[in-house]
């Protein structure tokens, strides 16, 4: 293999990616296309909005809405991990403005329950969704998703310290709860 083919094939798009313009300064990016990007990342920005938001119809909304930005607006992406930081921000931001909204204050009912793979797991969900605004999104993104506490803070553009906080609290709100229910 000649020298230019090793460097073709190292800086190559990994599968899955396609190499397109971005519309804002004409420079090729690596991104998944949006199909993919709403395959990889449909559903945990979909887990989102329900965690935030409490309600299937409101979740598939702003999930709905995530996607639709990311297809008009097409910001350029550095790689994959860079784009799915973007789409959860943007959940997270629909997701308030909708918890800020007139009719959502009108709103009194909740649905019974939640997907998920079993009682126990329901329950938890249950009691994640019942937590206060601050702490569902982290207690979310850090053990459902995986995100460091670096990586939460980012996202909800809060401090490292603000983000270990919310974990400690969020956990001990969650323990509260679920020892509650024995």
């Amino acid at each position: 293999m000649t020298d230019t083919a090793q460097t073709a094939a190292l800086t190559a798009a990994p599968p899955g990616f396609r190499e397109e313009e971005s519309p804002a300064d004409g420079r090729p990016r690596a991104a998944l296309g949006f199909e993919a990007a709403y395959d990889a990342y449909g559903p945990m920005v979909y887990r989102l909005a329900m965690v935030y938001l409490g309600r299937r119809t409101d979740a598939e909304d702003v999930t709905q809405e995530v996607f639709v930005r990311l297809l008009n607006r097409a910001p350029a992406f550095a790689d994959g991990e860079h784009e799915k930081r973007w789409l959860l921000r943007v959940a997270v931001n629909l997701c308030r403005d909708q918890l800020k909204g007139f009719w959502r204050k009108r709103a009194v009912e909740l649905e019974p329950g939640l997907p998920a793979q079993d009682p126990e797991s329901l329950g938890l969900a249950e009691a994640i969704v019942s937590l206060p605004e601050q702490y569902k999104g982290p207690i979310h993104l850090h053990y459902c998703e995986g995100y460091s506490v670096a990586e939460i803070g980012e996202i909800l553009k809060l401090g490292q310290s603000a983000v270990k906080m919310r974990l400690k609290r969020g956990r001990d709100l969650l323990r509260r709860e679920m020892e509650g229910q024995r």
